[in-house]
């Protein structure tokens, strides 16, 4: 709680999402996600009820739209430093594109962000993705709690 007093004023605001540091105040880190649609893929519905979960559970997110391009995932995640970036592919491109993306963020030199992917995965593709440097792959029947802490999870260990 805190209290300005100015002649005849008198203001109440309340700080619960701010702490103390180094005297300072200074907002609470929320996890940033950056969620992307790349490819041709035009079905959005998951992605966006995944975003509304995270928003829910405290995160921050940042959803680039349908359509995305590589570069344009790269550019977002330039331009927005998130904690963590996560696709949804339900195309069956998941390996070209997870794989060119992968390569283009350390050609930025945001490699050291975890990438994510949700969607129509084929098990035999999971380890393989894993070995380009995908940290978690999510499938149907994820359950929101399970992402958002495995989310925070990765996002600490960047």
């Amino acid at each position: 709680m805190f209290a300005f007093i100015a002649p005849n004023v008198y203001i109440w605001l309340e700080f619960p999402d701010f702490l103390r540091d180094g005297g300072h105040l200074t907002e609470a880190k929320k996890i940033r996600i950056l969620l992307a649609k790349p490819g041709l893929d035009g079905h959005d519905r998951g992605v966006k009820v995944v975003a509304q979960a995270l928003l829910e559970a405290g995160f921050e997110v940042i959803y680039t739209g349908l359509h995305q391009t590589v570069e344009q995932i790269v550019q977002a995640a330039l331009h927005e430093d998130p904690d963590v970036i996560g696709l949804s592919i339900l195309s069956g491109a998941h390996l070209p594109i997870c794989e060119k993306l992968i390569t283009k963020l350390r050609q930025s030199g945001l490699g050291d962000i975890p990438l994510v992917i949700g969607g129509v995965i084929p098990d035999e593709d999971q380890e393989k993705l894993r070995a380009m440097g995908v940290s978690t792959i999510y499938t149907a029947g994820s359950k929101f709690d399970q992402i958002t802490k495995e989310l925070e999870r990765i996002a600490s260990s960047r």
